[in-house]
């Protein structure tokens, strides 16, 4: 039982450390800004319906984003609806690569043999445990896990 309570925990923390985004660049993020800024054309610092038209990745999910249903969409509620995509693209890459026989859902046995596979890479001297002095060296291999 305490096998499987520390690959679980194994798993779990490599799990949090894989879902990493890359931040976008500056000026992306500026040029972003300034297209929604622009689309404002009242500057209320909300999107209408009719100025999101200007938009049309944001005017063809008005509805989703439109978090209070109150037919305006304000800077937060744009900032929650990406994060909440970003999660969802990570779960669903998290979750492809621990499903083995690609069924579109992980067994026990799934998550269990991929946190083994990942507790044997951590363990370098392959003696059962990982211990702190290996965990530097596991660092230095982080961009050549197998998935």
């Amino acid at each position: 039982m305490k096998t499987v309570l520390a690959i679980t925990a194994i798993a779990l923390a490599s799990a949090a450390t894989l879902v990493m985004a890359h931040p976008e660049g500056q000026a992306n993020r500026g040029a972003k800004f300034e297209r929604l800024r622009a689309a404002d054309t009242n500057a209320d610092g909300l999107l209408s319906r009719a100025e999101a038209a200007a938009l049309p990745r944001i005017a063809e999910r008005f509805d989703a984003i439109d978090a209070n249903a109150d037919g305006q969409v304000s800077f937060d509620e744009l900032r929650g609806a990406r994060h909440k995509a970003r999660g969802e693209k990570r779960g669903e890459r998290f979750l492809k690569r621990l499903d083995a026989d690609n069924d579109g859902k992980v067994s026990k046995a799934e998550a269990l043999a991929k946190a083994t596979e990942r507790f044997d890479r951590a363990d370098a001297n392959k003696d059962g445990f990982i211990t702190a002095e290996e965990l530097p060296a596991r660092q230095g291999h982080r961009g050549h896990r197998s998935r």
